[in-house]
């Protein structure tokens, strides 16, 4: 999250934060901003970022999806729902969507503002897939019908019209199979234990019985059966389905508290450590998951805290102003380079534009003349397959990030290059209606920062993993236009921007951005001048601990084959880490090395097995090979 004092936007996210602790709950509650996928993972929240500009729309999401994940965190019990998981996909599924429900609808109750907020978070997810445009039920997915129906019927709400146009198709199917069934809904709503069983009747009624699985009341039943008379009476407390008539006035008791503990705390904004909460159906909590792996390419790779670390865009992190005259001051470095780069960008539109416009079938019965076929024609008018037809060729749906790396060591003309560059190829892609993303990547501090500081209070545990705080900024999002992005290019020149290098952790970033996206076809373009360096981490891990963690990170990447990935060095071999790769001796051959590197990925002709190690030994005569 970025701590920059000037953001307008950092007194709300820091009160939604802090809120968003109060209602789930938990004190002990990280809470990010990225523009990443949102989520929840052990005691870590993500939610949307909000930029400095906060538009309603980034406000109101924000605020739904904190909500949301809160209220569930208040609510859910994960022992309790695992307990009644049906076993089957879709089965499971509605089960899933029917808690989630459940969880805001209580939230709801008991603060009446979550309802409208969450409103807002059901817009926008239905917006993003697309629900207002389905066309018949097999385009509308039967769960979100049935979690939306749930929030319908306990909250008496309106639906937003996305998830409402959903739901129309499948309403008259659940109401006439589980109707009857659905008349009870509020009496169990605040009784997870109760709702379960209620969830997997709907699910039976409405015809997936078959992947719910053993029922596990029926499974208790037998083993307290097999065990009676080794047992004391009060062994079974809590777990006996006989007891769910008392069990159910417990809850019910326990519930309201909850609800007026989480209102109290939202009033003071506060979160109160003097009290431990249960879980809403009774059952004590059992031990928290295991820590998920930091690292899906390594999974011995730590981190000792990511609470520091920033993920933001470049426009955040400078006044539009001082953008302005950044940006005008790396015009006014690269001027005399902006001819041969816009020479080699025109070239490699040329060739992306006859890669997708210009294809020929031969042999037609009709056409225009071949003209290589004329003779032929002369001699005997009546020849067939005499003609030609132009056709459209396939070109797949393309995106393209550049990531790069904006470490101390790039000071000077490399960055000033590799910034010019990448203004021109994304100027280029955006003409060829190709979608470019433009990522950098350095540490928000030299020597560790606050995670350094952490860990020093904290008693200097041996090998903490990596120790300083990661800064990765967007500069141009895939779906923003050249234009606007233009100015954040000039970040780069802002004094003390470029630090240190954490290359793993940062094309790790990159991959998992790229993965989410709709393109077909994924090109990612590593631009280096060196190893990963942080001084703070390799002090007190192994000198290769980060090294290793970039070669891991490849090795997935390459196995995984859903992103194409190349690299560029700067004055620094990396061909040794990556399979396609090429080295440069000067930083002013990077432009005809990106080129050359692309154009060679969008030849359609030899993209398998295509092999890019090459070093351009000599940097005189490099921007004129690159034009061959």
């Amino acid at each position: 999250m970025n701590k920059s004092t000037d953001n307008p936007a950092e007194p709300f996210k820091k009160a939604l934060a802090e809120a968003t602790k109060a209602m789930a709950n938990g004190p002990e509650l990280t809470v990010t901003y990225t523009v990443d996928p949102p989520g929840v993972i052990n005691d870590a929240m993500r939610l949307p970022q909000v930029t400095r500009r906060m538009t309603r729309e980034e406000v109101l999401v924000a605020r739904g999806t904190a909500d949301a994940y809160a209220l569930k965190m208040r609510f859910h019990n994960a022992t309790t729902h695992a307990r009644y998981a049906p076993r089957g996909e879709m089965a499971r599924s509605i089960y899933e969507a029917m808690e989630t429900a459940r969880c805001e609808a209580m939230g709801a109750r008991a603060m009446p503002g979550t309802a409208g907020n969450i409103d807002a978070k059901i817009s926008s997810d239905a917006g993003k897939m697309g629900f207002s445009k389905a066309q018949d039920a097999a385009s509308a997915p039967l769960s979100y019908a049935a979690g939306y129906l749930v929030r319908h019927l306990t909250t008496g709400r309106n639906l937003p019209s996305g998830a409402a146009h959903i739901l129309e198709f499948w309403r008259g199917f659940i109401e006439t199979r589980a109707g009857d069934t659905l008349e009870n809904l509020k009496d169990v709503l605040s009784d997870q234990v109760e709702f379960s069983k209620f969830a997997r009747q709907v699910i039976d009624d409405l015809g997936y019985g078959d992947q719910l699985g053993d029922n596990p009341d029926d499974e208790d039943s037998a083993s307290e059966e097999e065990t009676e008379g080794d047992e004391t009476p009060d062994s079974n407390q809590g777990d006996d389905a006989d007891d769910s008539d008392d069990s159910e006035s417990s809850d019910d008791g326990q519930t309201s508290d909850i609800e007026q503990q989480a209102q109290a705390k939202m009033d003071e904004q506060a979160p109160d450590d003097s009290e431990e909460p249960e879980a809403p159906d009774g059952h004590p909590p059992l031990d928290p998951p295991p820590p998920r792996h930091y690292s899906e390419a390594d999974p011995d790779y730590r981190v000792f805290t990511s609470e520091f670390d920033e993920e933001a865009y470049a426009e955040d992190l400078a006044e539009p102003a001082e953008l302005e005259r950044l940006r005008a001051y790396l015009d006014q470095q690269l001027d005399p380079l902006k001819g041969a780069v816009a020479r080699l960008a025109n070239k490699l539109q040329r060739h992306l534009q006859a890669q997708q416009n210009r294809s020929w079938l031969f042999d037609m019965e009709e056409g225009l003349l071949d003209a290589g076929r004329l003779a032929r024609v002369v001699a005997n008018p009546t020849t067939p397959l005499s003609f030609k037809v132009e056709q459209d060729t396939e070109f797949k749906d393309t995106i393209v990030t550049i990531l790069l790396d904006n470490s101390g060591s790039m000071r000077g003309r490399p960055i000033s290059i590799a910034a010019i560059c990448a203004d021109v190829l994304a100027r280029t892609l955006e003409r060829c209606q190709v979608k470019c993303e433009i990522l950098g990547f350095t540490t928000r501090t030299w020597k560790g920062g606050q995670s350094r500081e952490q860990w020093l209070k904290q008693g200097r545990t041996q090998t903490p993993g990596r120790l300083n705080d990661l800064r990765h900024i967007i500069y141009k999002s895939a779906d923003a236009p050249w234009r606007r992005s233009r100015p954040n290019l000039g970040l780069m020149m802002k004094e003390g921007l470029l630090k240190e290098n954490i290359d793993g952790e940062a094309l790790e970033w990159a991959h998992r951005r790229m993965s989410m996206r709709p393109e077909q076809r994924r090109i990612l373009m590593v631009i280096s001048d060196g190893a990963p360096v942080d001084d703070s981490t390799l002090s007190v891990n192994s000198a290769s601990y980060l090294e290793k963690h970039l070669r891991d990170v490849i090795t997935m990447i390459e196995r995984r084959r859903q992103v194409e990935l190349i690299a560029i060095g700067i004055g620094h071999d990396v061909t040794r880490y990556y399979e396609h790769a090429v080295t440069i001796t000067d930083a002013e051959q990077l432009a005809g090395a990106i080129t050359e590197q692309l154009a060679g990925l969008f030849d359609l002709k030899n993209t398998a097995g295509r092999r890019m190690e090459r070093s351009i030994k000599n940097p005189r005569h490099a921007p004129r090979k690159a034009e061959k």
